[in-house]
């Protein structure tokens, strides 16, 4: 009895041991983050990445990533898919339509072949440019986001990314064009491809073999797109008038801003000051803002406009106050898991 109950003992001592030692080979094996904005709830604080996505960069074929949100209480790592959830905040999918950083869904229209900035702030600016079609009898565009064009830094640097023309979609061809400083990007197809120029903060990684990628900009925002087509049933369904010779490749986008300061602007951008009032009006199916007049620019990479504020990159974050910023990833399609005290407003 005596010896049973020995060998029961030292079982269980192994059997602890190894649990243990599987533990710390998980927490060694993931990712840690520490955040360093003195105005958030996680300052200096270090949060580790959970196991079912151990990485922020993870490899060919993973679906999830891992993010941290230092302005997030919990101060805890958060996986989320590699591509844009286009019913999470800080998104713009569809013919265009925007959920911003109050939660509030609206749509901008804009209008065919024109440029409007997305985001304008002091030190970068997102600029896009819409493509679309009008078909007989109707008083306005179709519109979808069919490029976008950064411009970033103390010496204004400059990308731009759009989803090139395609009579016919085929998922398995490239729709994506790059370009950094007016010199097009080779960014090797194949999922976790990645491009940085050097001494530069700009990042470009593949979330998938074709057509999805994440760019960074260090310190300031993430920004997932895919490239989609108007398929034929969109066609049918919203009666778009689709030629045969094009299918209308645009851009799906999932905005996450690290900073922001408290004049920001833009289209998306002005929906995360806290003195903005929403003009979307609650309880209509498809709520239309407007703004083309105030955020209309003269091309791609032009950062003037009515409303913008992007001054070259001059203004630092130490002369101005950033945004508090709480953007957990939260998904709007459903479940109480996905966000951290967040109402979805639709």
């Amino acid at each position: 009895m005596k010896g049973d109950l020995k060998n029961m003992f030292y079982v269980g001592l192994v059997v602890m041991i190894y649990a243990f030692t599987f533990i710390a080979q998980l927490e060694a094996a993931s990712q840690t983050k520490t955040c360093v904005q003195r105005k958030s709830p996680c300052f200096l604080k270090k949060q580790t990445c959970p196991k079912q996505c151990p990485s922020f960069s993870p490899p060919s074929g993973s679906t999830k990533a891992c993010v941290i949100d230092c302005f997030n209480p919990i101060c805890k790592a958060t996986c989320r898919n590699r591509k844009p959830n286009c019913n999470g905040k800080g998104s713009a999918c569809l013919d265009p339509r925007f959920i911003g950083g109050d939660g509030i869904v609206f749509y901008f229209h804009g209008k065919r072949d024109e440029h409007f900035a997305l985001v304008s702030d002091v030190d970068f600016q997102v600029n896009a440019r819409f493509i679309g079609l009008r078909p007989s009898g109707r008083a306005r565009d179709f519109t979808w986001i069919q490029s976008l064009g950064l411009i970033f830094g103390p010496n204004s640097k400059t990308f731009s990314l759009e989803a090139t023309k395609a009579a016919k979609w085929d998922h398995q061809v490239d729709h994506l064009s790059l370009s950094y400083e007016g010199k097009e990007i080779s960014l090797p197809k194949g999922d976790s491809s990645v491009w940085s120029p050097p001494g530069d903060y700009i990042k470009i990684e593949r979330t998938s073999d074709v057509n999805s990628v994440l760019v960074t900009l260090q310190d300031i925002a993430e920004i997932w797109i895919n490239v989609v087509p108007v398929t034929k049933e969109d066609d049918i369904i919203h009666k778009y008038g689709r030629p045969e010779n094009d299918c209308f490749a645009h851009l799906e986008v999932q905005f996450r801003f690290l900073k922001l300061s408290s004049n920001v602007e833009g289209v998306l951008g002005r929906t995360y000051r806290e003195d903005f009032k929403n003009p979307a009006k609650p309880g209509v199916a498809m709520p239309v803002v407007g703004g083309e007049d105030k955020y209309r620019t003269g091309s791609l990479l032009e950062t003037s406009c009515n409303a913008c504020v992007y001054s070259d990159g001059s203004r630092t974050f130490d002369k101005i106050e950033p945004l508090l910023l709480n953007q957990n990833t939260v998904d709007c399609t459903g479940g109480s898991s996905s966000g951290v005290g967040i109402f979805c407003r639709k």
